[in-house]
């Protein structure tokens, strides 16, 4: 059902991006494959349509392997090459201005900063803010403004936004899968999409080398029957001795969620220069989402995150915490 107010943002967006002599695109640090999807896919549309524009994110300016057969990722500028007083910024699928990284500093100092989001936890931190919580993913919505703004989409920006849509409904596997979501990746598959090569790249092609980081991460896993919770680690000695890059590790969370005894399921990483960077999954009634912020970060009922300071043992330990406050009580 559409949302008045989502629908009349999306217009004034529309307006914004139609008046604009150029406009610069951002999304998180560390993008995952909705927030790339997002942003590669827009800034395509708008260089089909001769509007000039610049797609960035904060460093470390890399990809995980998965995501580098996408669509205009080599169109993608340095964030040192981001416009320092943009005209017209738009975030995609950031929930806050400092999980832009470097480039909170132009989004601060931008004439019209538009953020493009449907999490819940969003900071509405710009001028306009179009915050759709009923939406699966991010691409959804570049997929209702290109819709308004009456952009056609081409095989590229299909691709892109269906890389959004396949990873934020975990292959279509997670509770924010609906009808809408099988109407929109027919359509975005009829522009002639490799669908096989597609799941093939972003979920089932890894290196020997992730394998046997995941193979030493599950074998120490730790299952917390008594609050059905699962938890597995990665530590920074771990991406050194099997050669693995940090964004290697994003589909970690994927194998430990498969534990039937467990309810939630989390992996920590150690994240070079940020701490202990951790994923939570929810398979039941326990809001992720919620425990991530009282921790600090944010996400969906199903599927959250935050960064820790803390320990490992430590970090797991406020996990449990949070778990038992939201508990219910016994019959």
């Amino acid at each position: 059902m559409a949302d008045p107010e989502v629908d009349a943002g999306l217009a004034r967006v529309a307006e914004a991006v139609t008046a604009a002599g150029e406009v610069a695109l951002a999304c998180h640090v560390h993008p995952d494959g909705d927030a790339l999807g997002s942003v590669l896919a827009f800034h395509l549309l708008c260089r089909a349509q001769g509007v000039a524009s610049t797609a960035s994110w904060g460093e470390p300016f890399a990809v995980a392997p998965h995501y580098r057969f996408m669509a205009g990722l080599d169109l993608a500028s340095r964030p040192s090459a981001f416009p320092e007083h943009p005209e017209l910024m738009v975030t995609f699928d950031c929930g806050s201005l400092a999980r832009l990284g470097q480039l909170g500093g132009p989004a601060r100092s931008a004439g019209e900063l538009v953020v493009l989001d449907h999490h819940h936890d969003n900071a509405r931190y710009g001028s306009i803010n179009v915050v759709d919580t009923a939406a699966a993913s991010t691409a959804t919505m570049v997929r209702r403004l290109a819709e308004v703004l009456g952009w056609e989409l081409d095989r590229d920006v299909a691709l892109d936004l269906y890389v959004g849509l396949l990873t934020d409904t975990g292959r279509f596997q997670y509770p924010n899968t609906t009808k809408e979501v099988f109407v929109l990746a027919q359509e975005l598959a009829g522009h002639g999409l490799p669908l096989g090569v597609i799941t093939r790249e972003l979920f089932e092609k890894h290196r020997f080398a992730y394998l046997r980081l995941a193979a030493a991460a599950l074998a120490r896993a730790h299952l917390d029957r008594e609050h059905r919770l699962v938890a597995a680690w990665v530590t920074a000695e771990d991406l050194a001795e099997y050669g693995v890059g940090f964004d290697e590790t994003e589909g970690l969370i994927d194998l430990v969620r498969r534990t039937a005894e467990a309810d939630v399921s989390c992996v920590l990483k150690e994240a070079p220069g940020e701490g202990l960077r951790v994923s939570l999954r929810s398979v039941a009634g326990v809001d992720v989402g919620q425990v991530a912020a009282e921790l600090g970060g944010g996400g969906h009922h199903f599927m959250a995150g935050f960064l820790s300071d803390a320990s490992i043992p430590a970090t797991i330990e406020r996990i449990v915490e949070q778990l038992v406050e939201r508990a219910p009580a016994p019959a």
